[in-house]
């Protein structure tokens, strides 16, 4: 059987990779404390719940949900935002319903690239930004994040033969995998950078909240107040822990709004209606379980960095996000699948390798912080012990 060309770009996907390794360790009886994948063991808010629980014996939300059917979550959706940035937002023209923000960013270059074009994405950066740019039949220039750099791209260094064929530039931040943010000043040069080469500008944001130090990050919208080139997307996975329940939206230029929304509506409809009812539960009722949970995170955080510390492994302090990015010892440094294939074969660790989120990511893994302080310190204590026993300390 032949399958379409577009595929061979995906046979590799990091989650996929180390889900295949995990499934090894378990069979082998290894116990697994999986720190590979970014998905948050904290419970939603029961007033989130109780919105849910009780569509689900409202017959009306049992039909499809067109995009009329939203209006209720996007109207919820623009005050919330306007009230968190100070933009204002037409929630029938500039919101749209997702199943998650990776439907959005995975689905928004199919509306704006035609084969061949080129979209400028980050290096490292999340593996379905590349997957989405893949199945339209785009090319890739990864911009390099180097950490001298704070993990920010230098938009001068991008070719003039590439600039000339892009049509798109994907941001996040905070950013995954390496927890980096970003000032205002810098989506002020991304958007005067996207508008002079005439680029859409994606700004994928699901830690929003996820910050830990100083003030919270600024949207990119805030930057482009006139969302003249500027998309940008939510989910509510992370601040409110509703993964699981696949919501997320888009705001920005109407006319990006509306070329996603004929993109989606040749896909799917939408999700079951309680479901958005929960989530305008989430944005428009009490905020204190984001607080908490931002405090758990927290809290995780400085008991991983003091524990890698305290095993004589010096990684920095990371100031937002769900994650710690750490440089891999010397003698892995180059084979950073490897290190987290064997972590798990002999340790039952299941951590991310840097090289899953691009060519610049090799050299570094990621640990995602999705259990309590006492399971990552039992972790890293394997690590230790495998570090001694490898060889390759």
């Amino acid at each position: 059987m032949r399958f379409a060309k577009r595929l061979e770009p995906l046979q590799a996907n990091v989650f996929a990779d180390m889900d295949r390794a995990k499934a090894k360790a378990l069979a082998a009886g290894l116990e697994v404390i999986d720190l590979s994948l970014g998905s948050s063991d904290q419970p939603a808010a029961e007033h989130i719940l109780a919105a849910i629980s009780e569509s689900l014996h409202d017959q009306q939300t049992h039909q499809y949900l067109l995009f009329n059917g939203t209006r209720d979550f996007r109207k919820a959706v623009a005050v919330w935002y306007e009230e968190r940035f100070g933009v204002p937002v037409d929630a029938e023209t500039e919101v749209l319903t997702l199943i998650g923000s990776q439907e959005g960013t995975a689905h928004l270059p199919l509306a704006v690239l035609n084969p061949g074009d080129f979209a400028l994405l980050l290096d490292p950066g999340y593996p379905s930004h590349a997957g989405g740019v893949y199945l339209a039949g785009g090319q890739i220039y990864p911009m390099e994040l180097r950490a001298e750099n704070g993990f920010l791209p230098v938009f001068e260094e991008v070719p003039v033969h590439v600039l000339e064929q892009a049509k798109m530039m994907v941001l996040s931040y905070p950013h995954n995998p390496t927890s980096a943010i970003a000032p205002l000043s810098f989506f002020e040069k991304a958007v005067d950078f996207c508008r002079q080469h005439d680029l859409v500008l994606v700004h994928d944001f699901p830690y929003v909240d996820m910050v830990f130090d100083g003030e919270k990050p600024p949207s990119v919208l805030q930057a482009d107040r006139e969302k003249s080139v500027s998309i940008e997307f939510f989910t509510l996975s992370k601040s409110y822990n509703m993964g699981g329940f696949r919501i997320g939206y888009a705001i920005g230029n109407a006319e990006l709004i509306r070329a996603l929304r004929q993109v989606k509506a040749a896909v799917d409809f939408n999700q079951y209606k309680g479901i958005l009812n929960g989530a305008i539960a989430a944005l428009t009722g009490p905020q204190e379980g984001v607080t908490a949970t931002m405090s758990v995170f927290r809290q995780r955080r400085d008991a991983f960095i003091k524990a890698l510390n305290d095993v004589g492994w010096p990684v920095e302090m990371p100031v937002a996000t769900m994650y710690v990015w750490a440089k891999l010892p010397d003698n892995w440094a180059k084979d950073s699948m490897g290190f987290c294939q064997k972590l798990v074969e002999k340790t039952g660790v299941a951590v991310s390798p840097g090289s899953g989120f691009g060519k610049a990511g090799e050299g570094y893994v990621r640990f995602a912080l999705v259990h309590e302080p006492r399971i990552l310190e039992k972790a890293v204590s394997r690590i230790a012990e495998f570090l001694k026993s490898s060889g390759r300390e």
